[in-house]
């Protein structure tokens, strides 16, 4: 009778610890010329787009890589890139290939969380490799940081369909993370910029992602500890109103409680309803977060074609100096 009441209660705390604590995540090796990469469709459907993703794998190639592609990854059911089991089939086989040293999300769209329970990431943790994307592969970047491991929210295989000229910052950032170059950025400040003035500081894991899936996440074990961490959000397509009630909802959640810093990136075609919302976005979001919290805007990551790579997990220091916002990753 003592061990049905004591295991349950160690297992909550070491739970709660797990969510709570700040640890040191591990770093996926570094890319080297020769390394074979995955191409995969966890979630939307590619429906006539194999020509983009032909530019992904040669962009790869360019740089001395491999590449295989998903089995099942130009599969077509209805919304998504093959049903929920091919889908989970293609990822689990590249999650448990030791032989395949990043993962790289074709696209976004919707899908993902479809197949996040499906997945076993016993020989992923074993041997742990970059998994790539942004949008919907929020999911995987929350789920994945829960078990100690960093990802790069970063270009996807359909990102290739833009002009070369105008991501040629996204791809050379990308470039710089799986080949374990050191990242930083320096972006001008926006007015809207708070708690952030010269030689100001705050850091910490940065975590984070698409809005609405940060908000799906919510109540499950791909929920996010947000504690003395750095915030990242970014959202497409939503109405003003929708975009507070999900950052309302990441509030009632502790989301912005104990956060070190929130970085803002694009927030891209918001839609216009018959009724005013009646504020810019960013005087939106700055009303959620409590005050006392430092925020940053504009940073060129998100749903537009200069999104450049972050390494989610890995800790980030933000800085002001001269109307310049310094983001340096350890």
């Amino acid at each position: 009778m003592k061990n049905i009441i004591i295991l349950p209660f160690l297992l909550m705390i070491s739970v709660a610890f797990s969510q709570t604590s700040t640890m040191n995540l591990i770093t996926p090796p570094s890319l080297q010329k020769g390394d074979t990469i995955a191409i995969v469709a966890p979630a939307g459907i590619l429906k006539n787009r194999k020509h983009v993703i032909d530019k992904a794998k040669k962009l790869a190639q360019s740089w001395g890589l491999k590449v295989v592609y998903g089995k099942h990854m130009f599969n077509q059911s209805h919304h998504f890139a093959g049903t929920d089991q091919e889908r989970c089939q293609d990822f689990q086989d590249v999650l448990d290939n030791p032989n395949i040293k990043a993962i790289w999300s074709a696209r976004g769209g919707y899908g993902s969380v479809r197949i996040l329970d499906k997945l076993d990431f016993s020989k992923f943790i074993e041997h742990p490799k970059w998994v790539i994307g942004y949008s919907d592969i929020t999911a995987f970047h929350n789920h994945i940081h829960n078990l100690g491991v960093e990802t790069i929210h970063g270009i996807m295989g359909t990102s290739l369909q833009d002009k070369p000229e105008v991501i040629a910052k996204s791809i050379a950032s990308l470039k710089k993370v799986l080949f374990g170059e050191k990242l930083s950025y320096q972006i001008t400040a926006s007015k809207y910029n708070r708690n952030i003035k010269n030689n100001q500081k705050f850091s910490g894991e940065l975590i984070g992602g698409n809005i609405a899936i940060l908000t799906s996440m919510l109540g499950s074990d791909s929920q996010l500890s947000t504690e003395n961490k750095v915030l990242f959000i970014e959202e497409i397509g939503e109405y003003k109103y929708s975009i507070d009630r999900m950052l309302q909802s990441l509030k009632r959640a502790g989301y912005f409680t104990k956060v070190s810093g929130v970085i803002v990136g694009d927030m891209t075609k918001i839609k216009k309803n018959s009724t005013s919302w009646g504020s810019a976005i960013e005087q939106l979001i700055l009303e959620v977060i409590p005050k006392d919290i430092p925020v940053i805007f504009n940073f060129p990551a998100g749903h537009e074609p200069d999104n450049r790579a972050l390494i989610m997990g890995r800790k980030v220091a933000v800085t002001t100096q001269h109307k310049i916002v310094h983001l340096k990753f350890k």
